[in-house]
């Protein structure tokens, strides 16, 4: 006899992910969450700041405030309806107390990763949660310190090939 399934119960809110990261997608799926994807489409070089948690906290939220500004709000705040949440995120590298952020070329990509080799990073990361219906938003961020080996150059040119195959970020 075959073991009987479970439904799922229905979530308990509606999720906007405010990112085309297939990374970010690809948790959120993971997890079994049921989602759709808007993007800020802001200018996120125009946005700046010295210090790398101010930075991805800035850029969170102004892809949160350029997604909302194209929402009619009022939708979301329907009686009786789920809430909706917005989640938008931000990520830099701080590599010898230069703030990096996602490569632009192939070549520059290399030169970070070379840059890595035998040495050490921090990231900082934040992510942003928007209750659509209430107005609220919550922010947090978070850090990791990332060791490196040496890296050997035919690693490095199959990450940088597998980074602009895929674009993981």
């Amino acid at each position: 006899m075959a073991a009987a399934s479970i439904p799922a119960s229905p979530q308990p809110f509606k999720l906007i992910l405010g990112s085309s990261s297939v990374a970010r997608k690809h948790i959120l799926t993971e997890m079994g969450l049921e989602f759709e994807v808007m993007t800020a489409d802001i200018d996120e070089k125009s946005i700046r700041r010295e210090n790398p948690d101010e930075l991805v906290t800035v850029l969170a939220e102004a892809k949160a405030d350029a997604i909302m500004s194209r929402l009619n709000i009022a939708d979301y705040q329907k009686e009786g309806d789920r809430p909706t949440l917005l989640i938008t995120s931000d990520i830099v590298v701080v590599h010898e107390g230069i703030i990096r952020e996602k490569p632009t070329t192939k070549e520059e990509a290399r030169q970070f990763l070379k840059g890595y080799s035998g040495s050490h990073v921090s990231t900082v990361g934040s992510v942003v949660v928007t209750n659509l219906t209430t107005g609220k938003r919550l922010g947090s961020l978070d850090k990791a310190e990332v060791y490196f080996h040496d890296i050997p150059d035919e690693v490095i040119e199959n990450l940088v090939g597998l980074i602009y195959s895929t674009v993981v970020y």
